[in-house]
């Protein structure tokens, strides 16, 4: 995101949520940004008339809220200000930071009619216009809207627009004019002179050039750095809200296809990929270890394969399996067996759809990826992964597995490289270590939740089980590997802060709904 010039709203939103948690309040933001607002109107009109009147037409959102703030400068500016708020008061504004903006408005003596009526609405903003205004100020609607305007927000654009056409007044928007959809650019929308939109711009603006007027960009005091570093924020965008009346299997099924020498891992990531969410998880493992993953809990499925490891010949039955599941994570407790890595290698070819490779995956692997990681030429003309969609969860010792020295030692090379090694293979990466990285070959993000605590073995089965609970609800391969790394690190510091350095990965397993829920009940 953060290389880009451009921020769709829905990023926005995420990022709006993690400058929270990072120790930008809203009420911060929303200060500075109706401050840019007010000096964008003022440079626009002090030079044509000494004291400017202003009409400012302020929804029951943040929006309002930056209109409130905008107000608030221009008053101190000596303009007279009048205020329209679409709604019957203070109780009808739906956030706190509008609502505290709104009251110290007021307590300065600004002129403020509440309407929640359209006809009233239209009739008020009719008699304050004809009486002359320079600037009207939309502040109705952000980047939040969809579809089409109702009553009363309806008539007060309509109104705006009559107004500007009269050629009384400049029309100025707060961040997006309102009934536009910032991403799209669609939508019957207040038709501004001047668009002052906050920190980058938002695609639809570009778009509906003739509906923006002049673009102007912002900035409200959010460091760049805050782009790259994954936050509650970008749980929320990957993890959609759950439908109240859907049914079992719709919220995510997944196939953890583990074991052999090891029956710990696959159990650790099926019952991660449950505590995350999932609706349902079956373990394809070696008959040998089969009895021993279904005996560490009742919640999952497991089903026996041929042999006592991965065999080639479980190709068949897997792929078959991977077909009644949404996403299939591969690799955790299968041991190095060379029948093994060449079973890998078989299922990676034949299952397409959404597959997590972790651990002892990448052996298999290795068949795919290019060694040449530092071209900037496209895709390897040797990986077969860039036609599914495909998520690598290594840590930095375990390239060797994949045939790739990996050699970056600063934060920067090690950047570098997860995103070179990305775009060459057609993967996403979701490096493990004390700061992951995440990256599709474009987008990167880091993650710096967890703690020392968690270099206890099985930490990163229950990271790949988080990561394919998720990915099984969503196909953007990248949002949801940085959900995952962040909820997964998340839960390990709620762990360490209950048992110290002597976490276990089952503590972990444990946090994930707390992490889950306090995002629920705290996301905007």
């Amino acid at each position: 995101m953060s290389g880009r010039d451009e921020i769709t709203s829905e990023e926005m939103a995420a990022l709006d949520e993690n400058c929270k948690a990072f120790g930008i309040s809203p009420l911060q933001l929303m200060e500075n940004a109706g401050a840019a607002v007010a000096r964008e109107i003022f440079n626009a009109v002090e030079r044509k008339r000494r004291n400017p009147r202003v009409l400012i037409v302020a929804g029951r959102g943040n929006n309002g809220g930056d209109g409130f703030v905008a107000a608030r400068h221009l008053l101190s500016r000596g303009c007279d200000v009048h205020v329209i708020l679409i709604g019957r008061g203070e109780e009808d504004i739906r956030t706190e930071e509008a609502r505290y903006n709104y009251r110290i408005l007021k307590a300065c003596g600004c002129e403020v009619d509440n309407t929640g009526d359209a006809l009233l609405l239209g009739r008020r903003f009719h008699e304050i216009t004809d009486e002359g205004v320079d600037v009207i100020v939309d502040a109705i609607f952000g980047t939040g809207f969809r579809g089409v305007a109702r009553e009363p927000e309806a008539t007060a654009i309509a109104s705006i627009n009559s107004a500007r056409e009269r050629g009384k007044c400049i029309v100025v928007a707060v961040d997006v004019p309102s009934g536009l959809d910032a991403d799209s650019g669609d939508g019957t929308a207040v038709r501004a002179d001047i668009t002052v939109t906050f920190h980058k711009v938002k695609p639809g603006l570009r778009i509906a050039k003739e509906i923006v007027g002049k673009l102007v960009t912002a900035p409200i005091g959010i460091p760049p750095f805050f782009e790259k570093l994954a936050g509650p924020g970008d749980v929320r965008i990957a993890l959609k809200k759950r439908r109240p009346d859907s049914h079992k299997g719709e919220n995510g099924r997944v196939l953890v296809v583990g074991g052999g020498p090891f029956a710990g891992a696959p159990a650790l990531a099926a019952l991660s990929a449950l505590r995350a969410g999932a609706d349902w998880v079956t373990v394809a493992s070696p008959r040998s270890v089969a009895g021993t993953i279904a005996g560490f809990s009742p919640d999952m499925i497991v089903q026996p394969l041929s042999s006592d490891i991965l065999m080639e010949e479980d190709t068949e039955t897997i792929a078959n399996l991977a077909k009644k599941h949404d996403v299939m994570l591969i690799g955790s407790g299968l041991g190095d067996d060379e029948e093994t890595k060449n079973a890998v290698t078989a299922i990676l070819k034949r299952v397409n759809g959404k597959i997590v490779v972790d651990a002892d995956g990448f052996y298999g692997v290795a068949h795919f990826i290019s060694s040449d990681v530092h071209r900037d030429s496209g895709l390897s003309q040797d990986s077969d992964l860039s036609s599914k969609n495909v998520i690598l969860t290594p840590h930095a010792g375990e390239f060797f597995k994949m045939g790739i020295s990996f050699s970056a030692r600063t934060q920067e090379e090690r950047e570098s490289f997860v995103r070179n090694f990305s775009a060459r293979n057609g993967v996403v990466t979701l490096l493990k270590g004390n700061v992951d990285i995440i990256s599709d070959g474009e987008r990167l993000k880091i993650n710096r939740t967890g703690n020392a605590g968690m270099t206890v073995g099985g930490t990163g089965d229950v990271l790949a089980g988080i990561l394919a609970a998720f990915f099984a609800v969503n196909d953007d391969a990248f949002r949801v590997s940085v959900a995952a790394s962040y909820v997964s690190g998340a839960a390990g510091d709620i762990a360490f802060e209950e048992k110290g350095n002597c976490l276990i990965a089952t503590d972990v397993i444990a946090c994930i709904p707390k992490v889950l829920m306090h995002l629920s009940t705290t996301s905007q």
